[in-house]
């Protein structure tokens, strides 16, 4: 088998020294995993101070997502090739100077442009992290451990998104939200030269331009349909035939990469089942957070009209929920393997997702929200763990990042799809319901531009309340709020009942499908052996 090229400081020999470069790169995945949720949260400020609509606002959030899942793949190619390190340090550079763009923007055209190239940056740091995870540690206990706190590093940077936005927006403006990278990104790129070792595949074949170049537009046009989807419709023309041209290029990409002899990425890895079906939970696993994040959004600011920092607080448990699963789910898939922890985890996260489904307008926080949140977080952290470690334990050293970068554009995929199939669910029954009573509204009471923002979203609640009206109209603003919570919440039972039968269903295929049993004697786990064996391996 194959080694990877290892080239750690000295230091690093000790045990010690692979943790602090494990935190090191834990918080590199930090910045980047942060930056597709911390912005969410200063989208109204944003809209105010720029003048500008749902859709503007709409792309500062996905030009991030478009940019960064097409590129994974290729970037993940480039660090196995270059130098993990070395790719992951231009991303953090990047990151840096892109997010200082955004902080001093002028125009909702700048910031998009920002965003967008944020996202391209954090395409080179995100497949490098886990790529030099597995590189550094080549003991299996030690990298199961690595992998778990790398995997709940994940899931709590989603999860104080909310938190750590509404907190800078508490006390600064919205360029806050960018500036705050800077600092993390200098710090990240300072210690990464002294913790984090170098690392390259050690058999490079030649560069596959068409593969790079086939996945980036296959990939990110299939992407822009599932986000664009619930502005022009699940079944216009747009839609449809965006997405049918991303998937002719991804079935493109995938012919080229069987008949070509040195591929971006060997396909062959998916028959691979301990590569495939873990991909596919970790893809269902992130569908349903996403979703579930962009419904608990919903909830918190809309229905209980929480103010963005009241919303941070009140997903806490979520954040420390998956952090605590990781470790623990590691624990169990060593005792007992990978197929029942990832059984359970799925079905765990079902539960979660059902009980979110129960909730009310007046629902209690503490008997019937919380359970929810902490059954969806303790199932996904338990998912993602075993998940991570059987698909980066199917692969050689020396395709370390182009399996760092599938892994990840698995979750974005997954994510994206969450958001925007559970996002039209809600916004169907939404619109649907609210849209006759705002026709009927007296004209005196809305304008144009506001029945278009109350139909579109059940978060304009909030600006409802701020409005100054005649008493006459002061229970017919409380009856609309009431039916605008109403529909809301009708949405997002059917939308949680729908992610929760994905989950369950994905249970049920990898319960048939995956191998159980603790798989010690595996070739895969024998090469990792031997490849700690080598001197190499044994540097880092």
């Amino acid at each position: 088998m194959a080694t990877s090229i290892v080239e750690p400081p000295v230091l690093l020999e000790r045990r010690t020294h692979r943790f602090a470069a494990l935190a090191v790169i834990c918080l590199a995945e930090l910045l980047v995993v942060l930056d597709n949720t911390i912005v969410n949260v200063a989208l109204p400020s944003l809209g105010v101070e720029l003048a500008t609509g749902v859709s503007g606002l709409q792309w500062v959030v996905d030009a991030y997502t478009l940019t960064f899942a097409g590129l994974l793949l290729a970037f993940g190619n480039l660090g196995d090739r270059y130098g993990r390190r070395r790719v992951m340090m231009i991303g953090l550079a990047g990151v840096a100077v892109m997010s200082i763009g955004g902080a001093l923007s002028g125009s909702m055209g700048s910031v998009i442009t920002a965003r967008a190239a944020m996202g391209v940056f954090a395409a080179a740091v995100f497949p490098a992290t886990l790529a030099l995870i597995i590189n550094i540690f080549t003991d299996r206990r030690e990298r199961a451990l690595a992998i778990a706190a790398w995997t709940a590093m994940a899931g709590f940077a989603i999860a104080i998104g909310p938190i750590s936005g509404g907190w800078l927006l508490e006390h600064f403006s919205w360029h806050s939200v960018f500036w705050i990278n800077v600092p993390v990104a200098l710090l990240a790129m300072t210690a990464t030269l002294i913790w984090v070792p170098e690392s390259r595949s050690s058999q490079v074949g030649r560069l596959d331009p068409a593969g790079i170049g086939l996945s980036i537009a296959g990939i990110t046009l299939l992407v822009w349909s599932i986000i664009e989807a619930p502005r022009f419709g699940w079944t216009s023309v747009t839609t449809l035939g965006t997405g049918a041209f991303g998937v002719a290029l991804l079935a493109a990409f995938v012919t080229w990469e069987l008949r070509t002899s040195a591929p971006i990425l060997d396909m062959t890895l998916f028959r691979n089942r301990r590569f495939s079906l873990p991909a596919l939970s970790i893809a269902i696993g992130y569908f349903s957070m996403f979703g579930f994040l962009f419904l608990i959004t919903q909830y918190f600011q809309g229905v209980r009209e929480y103010t963005p920092l009241e919303f941070g607080i009140a997903s806490l448990p979520f954040a420390f929920s998956v952090a605590i699963g990781a470790p623990i789910a590691t624990l169990l898939a060593q005792r007992l393997g990978t197929t029942p922890v990832i059984v359970f985890g799925l079905l765990l996260t079902g539960l979660g997702l059902y009980l979110g489904g129960q909730v009310t307008v007046d629902s209690p926080y503490l008997t019937d929200v919380l359970p929810s949140m902490v059954s969806m977080a303790l199932g996904l952290a338990i998912v993602q763990g075993p998940a991570t470690e059987s698909i980066m334990s199917s692969l050689p050293l020396d395709e370390a990042g182009a399996g760092s970068a599938v892994n990840d554009t698995t979750r974005e995929i997954g994510g994206t799809l969450g958001v925007a199939v559970l996002g039209s669910i809600v916004a169907s029954y939404y619109t649907t319901r609210v849209s006759p009573l705002i026709d009927r509204i007296p004209a005196g009471m809305m304008d144009a531009n506001e029945r278009s923002l109350v139909k579109a979203s059940p978060l304009s609640v909030l600006e409802m309340r701020k409005r100054e009206l005649a008493p006459f109209f002061e229970a017919q603003r409380e009856n609309l709020i009431t039916a605008m919570k109403t529909a809301a919440l009708q949405g997002s039972h059917a939308a949680s009942l729908v992610a929760a039968g994905a989950v369950v269903v994905c249970a049920v295929i990898v319960a048939i499908f995956l191998p159980w049993g603790v798989q010690e004697g595996e070739s895969v786990l024998l090469g990792w052996r031997k490849t700690a064996e080598t001197p190499d391996s044994k540097q880092g």
